[in-house]
């Protein structure tokens, strides 16, 4: 059967552009849906502040008016402006385990990339390094982890085939609890907390959290601008991004440390709700809601979501800090493990200090790039 392609252009396009990966991985015991009306607002360029600035396209494959497979491109000029390159991106790929569709899709929006005038394209990679990045690799037999990809085993061989090469690699690693932690770390623990100008803060409610939004996000500027694809927020998307997650936060496992009113560090982590996410399979209404809430008091290991420490207070033990004081926190709700949060193999400090703690790795993700 002939393969055709289609911009999403109308409701029916769009809901099916949304919705078509539940079908494809229906019979895959570790995929994890969206928050189909978090999705919703994502794809939407009117209520998702991540287009701005970006040329894009949203593509169905069909055969036989079957839809078969689709795939999202993006350039960010902002971000290729910034960085003096020619990129483009493509994103979202998702398909049957079939060479011809995903050929068709890649191909597609690598001749319009060539038609923008880049030189470059890589992915899976979304608007920002918010997004979820890569193809899983290796650690398939792992439950998934909230905000990182869940795709088919065969999809990296489709993207291989197309010509595609290793970019970058990004990994999760798993901490048990049952470890305990060399003794110098207590004693680097006790340095810090001795240090009179810093103030440790806990929370027990999530409304505590709100004064803290954006001195966390311009913190995550500050100590993210060296990481690889990274760009600065403004205000209006921490807030985005805050609307986001504050919901769903539980304020046990937010810590941070400021000097004065700055923030200098902190680590945000959450209960894995991937049990309530799949019960619900991606709606909150009716009841969906409520297998995500129980999941949230049932979970047995946590997600460092998001840390970092401001460059002028690195190498000194601040991470050690935040990673005992979230450690405390997980075994009094009765967790087992902590999971980070993914981290490029590149960013060799986090590497070595997660293999010091005892961790070991448990999922890999893989960015391909293909010159244009």
């Amino acid at each position: 059967m002939a393969i055709t392609l289609r911009d999403v252009s109308t409701k029916k396009d769009f809901k099916e552009f949304i919705y078509l990966p539940e079908k494809i991985h229906k019979d895959q015991k570790n995929w994890l849906p969206p928050i189909y009306m978090d999705e919703k607002k994502f794809f939407n360029p009117k209520k998702n502040l991540s287009f701005r600035g970006c040329d894009f396209r949203l593509i169905l494959a069909f055969k036989d008016e079957k839809p078969v497979g689709r795939i999202m491109g993006i350039i960010n000029n902002q971000h290729n402006e910034f960085f003096k390159i020619k990129n483009a991106r493509f994103s979202y790929l998702d398909c049957y385990n079939d060479p011809e569709v995903s050929k068709a899709l890649i191909n597609e929006i690598e001749n319009w990339a060539r038609q923008k005038g880049m030189n470059k394209i890589i992915g899976p990679y979304g608007f920002t390094d918010r997004d979820p990045q890569g193809l899983l690799i290796k650690g398939f037999e792992y439950e998934p982890v909230v905000d990182s990809a869940t795709n088919p085993e065969y999809l990296p061989a489709l993207v291989e085939k197309e010509g595609y090469e290793k970019e970058l690699d990004c990994v999760i690693h798993r901490y048990p609890l049952t470890i305990e932690l060399p003794e110098i770390y207590q004693r680097i623990f006790q340095r810090v907390i001795a240090k009179k100008e810093l103030q440790f803060l806990e929370f027990t409610k999530r409304n505590q959290l709100k004064k803290y939004i954006v001195p966390v996000l311009k913190a995550v500027n500050e100590s993210f601008k060296d990481i690889y694809g990274f760009m600065p927020m403004d205000e209006l998307e921490m807030f985005e991004l805050a609307k986001r997650y504050l919901p769903i936060l539980d304020p046990k496992f937010v810590k941070i440390v400021t000097k004065g009113d700055k923030v200098v560090a902190f680590l945000i982590s959450m209960p894995n709700l991937y049990k309530g996410i799949q019960l619900s399979k991606g709606r909150l209404l009716p009841f969906g809601v409520f297998h995500i809430l129980r999941a949230m008091k049932t979970a047995k290991s946590i997600n460092t979501m998001l840390g970092g420490v401001d460059p002028e207070f690195q190498k000194q033990g601040m991470d050690v800090f935040l990673f005992m004081t979230t450690i405390q926190a997980a075994k009094k709700a009765g967790m087992t493990s902590i999971d980070t949060h993914v981290v490029m193999e590149d960013n060799k400090d986090m590497m070595a200090e997660t293999r010091r703690y005892g961790s070991f790795e448990i999922k890999r993700f893989r960015v391909y790039h293909k010159l244009l």
